[in-house]
């Protein structure tokens, strides 16, 4: 599906209400991994779905992916944490967060194969064992896809799955894909054994469309939104269902096709105030027909929100205006 409604002459593609169209869709799922280049606001976008999720009353871990250790958390500077813990904390009601670790991940794998908790501090303490962990070819990732494992396993005094919805903030393109790809990679070097069995574990939920899915972030501009093409046709290779492209920042054009035609007559060939802003239009327009041109999935318009103090929590009240119309 393409954007979620026809252009209405002022060159809006998107439905007449699409974060709440987004809000209804997502909560279904179990997992949802947001990805993106850098800088189109991705953490932003993860974080407000978390929230929306965590005010809609499910149990709702938001997790960062960790490749560095010491490095200021993005995610975590939305709560008023410089670093997270690999340790899920509360943050509000229903919202958990933390940091996905290799090297929490490596702990349960090396579980898996080894027979006592003396060897597995053995072995993480081990220099050589270590390099091999963070060098070995998908070693890195592997330990992030255990660690993500290990959380979804978690469960209630009662029995049923801890976190009901988990959302990832994945990192940029060339990464996510490598995490996408680890189980079918992995399980062709290592075709039995529990490690197998983890892996093959974890795929099934990762291609299962109704428990996980993608959304693509992106910005109305013509070299986000060939990256964010490239991911989605990444995804769907590693078989990953892709729930839409959300297109962040999207300004708003006030203008109806008559006006704009007199517009345009009255500014021709020459420079004027404003010129930017209208130009920002233009191109946004572009960069949508491209994306309904290239791909297949929903496309949703963001409603730019930069200049909020808090632009994630802008985006939630939007999800939350929507809520309060259904409920009408």
């Amino acid at each position: 599906m393409g954007a979620g409604g026809p252009d209405d002459g002022r060159g809006v593609y998107s439905a007449p209400n699409p974060l709440g169209e987004l809000y209804v869709h997502f909560l279904d799922q179990r997992i949802i991994l947001v990805s993106g280049k850098g800088g189109v606001g991705r953490t932003t976008t993860a974080v407000a779905m978390a929230r929306a999720a965590a005010k809609a009353g499910r149990r709702t871990l938001l997790l960062e992916i960790a490749y560095e250790d010491g490095v200021q958390s993005a995610l975590g500077q939305h709560f008023g944490q410089s670093r997270l813990s690999d340790k899920p904390i509360q943050i509000s009601p229903n919202l958990l967060v933390c940091n996905l670790r290799a090297r929490k991940g490596h702990e349960a794998f090396l579980r898996t194969i080894l027979p006592g908790a003396v060897l597995i501090r053995a072995a993480l303490s081990s220099r050589v064992m270590e390099k091999f962990l963070v060098a070995a070819p998908s070693m890195h990732e592997m330990g992030i896809f255990y660690h993500l494992m290990v959380l979804l396993g978690e469960k209630t005094q009662a029995g049923g799955a801890k976190y009901e919805m988990v959302v990832i903030d994945m990192p940029a393109t060339g990464h996510t894909l490598a995490l996408t790809s680890l189980p079918e990679i992995l399980l062709r070097l290592i075709p039995g054994g529990p490690v197998a069995a983890a892996l093959r574990d974890g795929q099934k939920i990762l291609n299962d469309p109704k428990q996980a899915e993608a959304w693509v972030v992106t910005l109305p501009e013509q070299l986000p939104v060939t990256e964010a093409c490239e991911l989605v046709d990444g995804l769907v290779e590693t078989h990953v269902h892709v729930g839409g492209i959300l297109v962040n920042r999207m300004p708003e054009d006030p203008f109806t096709a008559a006006e704009r035609a007199a517009l345009d007559d009255f500014v021709a060939g020459g420079h004027y105030f404003g010129e930017l802003s209208l130009n920002r239009i233009d191109n946004a327009k572009v960069a949508m027909a491209r994306l309904n041109e290239h791909v297949s999935c929903t496309i949703l318009a963001l409603p730019d929100v930069a200049t909020a103090a808090e632009p994630a929590r802008a985006l939630v009240d939007h999800f939350g205006e929507f809520m309060k119309e259904q409920a009408s």
